[in-house]
This record gives C-alpha cells, sequence and structure tokens, in this order.
C-alpha cells in the first residue's frame, strides 16, 4: 500500500525523508504530471515596503515648508488688515473684495466641471473622445479672444498665447483623426469594470475636496505675499508648490484605481478601493512623488521631440538633429513614463524599476507602436483645457465689470486652478485606459481583453507589409 501512494503524497515524503521505504520504481517515477503554469507570487501583489522614500521625504519637506509659508503669508495679510497703514489697508480690502470670490468661484466652478467631464466620458465615451478635442480648440479660442476685446496690454498678452494654444490644438485635432476610432474603442473597453466597483470615485472626491481647501489657503496666501518682500518670487515658489501638490494628488488617484483595475484584470479580484487608497497614500506615496516631478516633462520633451522629427525637409541638419533628440528621449522614457503607475500599484515596485518593466512588457509584446497610437493622456489633458477655458471666460467677464486691472491675473490664476481640479477627477478614466493595455501586455486573455488590441496589430502589421519604401528625394551625388 505504501509503494502505490502518490510520490506526492505528505505520508509517502515523510517516510521517504526518514528513509525508511524504498525508493520509488521507474515505472512509478515516470508517471505523467500535470505541472500547473508558473504564475506571479500572490505575495508580491501585497508588497509592505515603502516605495522611493527619498522622494517620499523630499516632498513630506516640501509639504512643510509649503504650509509654514502659507500660514506665515496668511498671518502677514491679517497683519497687513489690522495693524499696518491706511493706505495698506485699502490696498489689502481692494485685494480681497476684487480676487478671493472670484477665485472662489472659479474652485467651485472647475469641481463642478471636472465632475461633469468624468461622468459624460463613462456615459458617452466615443461622443466624448471627439467633443472634447474640438471644444478645447473653440472654447481656448473665444477666452483669447475675450481677453483681447479688452484691450489692454496685459490681457492682450495672455490672449494672444490662448489664441496661438487654440491653433495648435485645432492642427493635433485634425492630426490625430485617423487614431479617434481605436481610443474610442479602447475607451469603452477599459471602462467596463468600472461599475463593479461602486466606491471606485470615492478618493476622486476626496481629494478634489482637500485640493479646493488647500486652494483657498493658498490664494489668502498669495494676498498675503503682495506686501511682502520678493513678491515674483514668492507666488512663483506658490505656483511651482501647489503644480507639484495637485499632480501628486492626481497621481493617488491614479494608483488607487490601478490597484482596483489591475487586480481585477490579473487576479479577478473585487478589492476594496479603501483599502487602496489608504496604500496609495503610505507605501506607494513615495512613487507617486517621484512619478508627479518627472512624468510631465519627459513626456512634454518627448513630444516637442517627435513633433521635431517630423521635419524632414530639405535641412538635413535639422532632420539629424531632431532624430537624435528623439532617440535621447525614448531612452529616458524607458526609464520615466506614465504607464508605471500601474505595476506601481498592482506590486509595490518603485517608479523607475517599474517603468523599465512596463515597457519591457510592451517591447515583448510587440506593443511599443500600439501604446503611442493612444491619445487617452492628451484628451484628459484636453479636458483640463476645457474646463480652465471656461474658468477664464466667466472671470475674465467678471472681473471686467468690477476691477478691469485684476483680469489678466486672475485670467491666469482660473486657467490654472480649473485645469489642476479637472485633471484630478479625469485620472480615473486615464487610469483604467493604462491597466487596460499594461495587464494585457501582461496576459492577453481574450475574456477579459477581446481583440481590439490584436486587430490593430495585425491591420498595422498588413499595412507595413504592402507599404512600398520610398526613395529619398536627395541621392548621395546631389
Amino acid at each position: 500500500m505504501m509503494q502505490r501512494l502518490n510520490p506526492t503524497n505528505p505520508l509517502r515524503i515523510v517516510i521517504n525523508g526518514s528513509s525508511r521505504m524504498p525508493t520509488p520504481s521507474p515505472s512509478q517515477t515516470s508517471l505523467p504530471r500535470s505541472t500547473p503554469t508558473p504564475q506571479p507570487s500572490l505575495t508580491t501583489l501585497n508588497s509592505r515596503r515603502y516605495t522611493n522614500r527619498i522622494s517620499l521625504f523630499l516632498f513630506v519637506l516640501h509639504m512643510v515648508v509649503a504650509v509654514g509659508l502659507v500660514s506665515f503669508l496668511i498671518f502677514k495679510g491679517i497683519q497687513g488688515l489690522t495693524e499696518a497703514s491706511d493706505s495698506v489697508k485699502r490696498k489689502e480690502r481692494r485685494i480681497l473684495k476684487f480676487y478671493l470670490p472670484q477665485v472662489e468661484t472659479a474652485s467651485l466652478l472647475s469641481i463642478t466641471l471636472a465632475f461633469v467631464w468624468q461622468k459624460a466620458v463613462r456615459q458617452w465615451p466615443k461622443f466624448m473622445v471627439q467633443f472634447i478635442l474640438w471644444s478645447s480648440f473653440l472654447l481656448s479660442l473665444s477666452a483669447g479672444i475675450l481677453l483681447i476685446c479688452f484691450q489692454r496690454a496685459t490681457t492682450d498678452g495672455v490672449g494672444v498665447c490662448l489664441i496661438a494654444f487654440s491653433i495648435g490644438n485645432g492642427l493635433y485635432a485634425c492630426w490625430v483623426t485617423q487614431r479617434i476610432g481605436f481610443c474610442s474603442k479602447i475607451l469603452i473597453k477599459s471602462l467596463e469594470p468600472v461599475p463593479k466597483f461602486r466606491d471606485l470615485n470615492q478618493p476622486t472626491y476626496c481629494m478634489l475636496g482637500v485640493g479646493f481647501l488647500w486652494m483657498s489657503l493658498w490664494i489668502l496666501a498669495v494676498i498675503g505675499a503682495m506686501n511682502f518682500y520678493f513678491t515674483p518670487l514668492i507666488i512663483i515658489a506658490l505656483v511651482l508648490s501647489l503644480a507639484w501638490t495637485a499632480e501628486v494628488m492626481r497621481n493617488i488617484v491614479n494608483l488607487t484605481v490601478s490597484r482596483v483595475i489591475a487586480l481585477y484584470y490579473l487576479r479577478g479580484m473585487q478589492s476594496s478601493s479603501q483599502f487602496c487608497f489608504q496604500r496609495a497614500l503610505t507605501r506607494n506615496l513615495g512613487s507617486a512623488c517621484l512619478g508627479s516631478l518627472f512624468v510631465p516633462a519627459i513626456e512634454a520633451l518627448r513630444i516637442v521631440a517627435r513633433g521635431l522629427n517630423l521635419l524632414e525637409g530639405e535641412d538635413e541638419f535639422m532632420f539629424s538633429c531632431a532624430h537624435c533628440c528623439l532617440g535621447i528621449m525614448q531612452s529616458i522614457f524607458r526609464y520615466g513614463n506614465g504607464w508605471a503607475f500601474v505595476q506601481i500599484a498592482a506590486y509595490g515596485k518603485g517608479f523607475v524599476q517599474a517603468s523599465q518593466d512596463t515597457w519591457q512588457l510592451f517591447e515583448r509584446r510587440g506593443m511599443e507602436s500600439i501604446v503611442d497610437l493612444d491619445i487617452t493622456s492628451s484628451i484628459c489633458f484636453l479636458t483640463g483645457v476645457c474646463s480652465g477655458s471656461i474658468c477664464v471666460i466667466v472671470v475674465a467677464a467678471w472681473t471686467a465689470k468690477v476691477h478691469q486691472t485684476f483680469t489678466a491675473t486672475l485670467s491666469l490664476l482660473s486657467f490654472f486652478i480649473g485645469y489642476l481640479m479637472t485633471r484630478i477627477a479625469m485620472a480615473l478614466p486615464h487610469a483604467c485606459v493604462s491597466c487596460y493595455y499594461v495587464c494585457y501586455a501582461e496576459n492577453p486573455d481574450p475574456r477579459l481583453f477581446d481583440r481590439i488590441i490584436k486587430d490593430q496589430q495585425d491591420m498595422m502589421n498588413s499595412d507595413r507589409g504592402v507599404v512600398m519604401p520610398i526613395p529619398r528625394r536627395f541621392s548621395t551625388n546631389s
């Protein structure tokens, strides 16, 4: 009976280990046994280490300094209202009267617009992709024309910048027309798991609420800085601090949604959004801080390099330089990209390691050109531009009636606030799309992912096969 036991039986293993049974015969050991496919260890999904601790320390130190500076500037503003001379008091009252209401209105309007945009994208993704592309063009153009109509040097400068941006936006919308269909299909499919998690939007509510409170204190600090030394430098420091803080808030939402959706794709688990939110606020916060600092700059420079690479004209030197810059940016992109947040959330990796591993997954599946086709990040960016432009139109029209001198400054502030708030809310659809690509690259199970990416790859490969090489215009003898 002992000899007939399966070699993997615990009793047989114990007896074999104590040398009380002879070695099983070759006929018994050669029995075919199914070997399960190796899967990533489940323990890797529950990494307890803190990622990118240096970045976490720098962000916490920055927040301590920012809170101290904001508190000090608010104190100086209150001191100017109570203890300063009559001229300073009048200046403070005028600023409070004509600055604070417009900025608070812009904050509330931007939060409302953020939820409206997110809800609309989730309900009608195919329609909203085209709508956002052309609405951002029309709204930024309208805001620029409105500011120019005030006929002041400051408003003219801001208006010209908005009009120039709208022209580039319109050209971009025409350029990506052929990508809209594929992007819409991916967006529709990636948003399918969202209704299964009813509390998935709670981190967004929390971050927008914290953002509104911090922005209210921030604008009071800006008002206090106007009666302090080195006003321009202090305001620039406050703007940069707010931009980094808002980007970290956005990536906290990104990490939370990415973990919930990634565990659903990879393990079929329905995780608690609250637990994932706590994890993003603690163990993965360092990666959110590091990514928030470098990803926007890296992706912006990569877009510029790709745009310059299109300038293949008669100037061969310019083309060579642009091609070299694109190669450099592509190499840097491997070590820092927005796709990394999925693996940071799922496996607890550091930002650089997650960026490298994710890009290697794309290369292994031949998906580099596929992910380059995606315009979801551009859609989320242009949604922020739409909200910022609407805030500019409302605040500029209001300020021009009550105190036209402040129109340009308040227009810039309202655009900045509207953009940042909307970007936090749009982190949810952006994270869903990122999870779709990264999890497909890791395990392309057709039951979860359909054949959208596979069909697009086949079509692109067939197009490459039929396209004939185009000869260069300049021969070696010219």
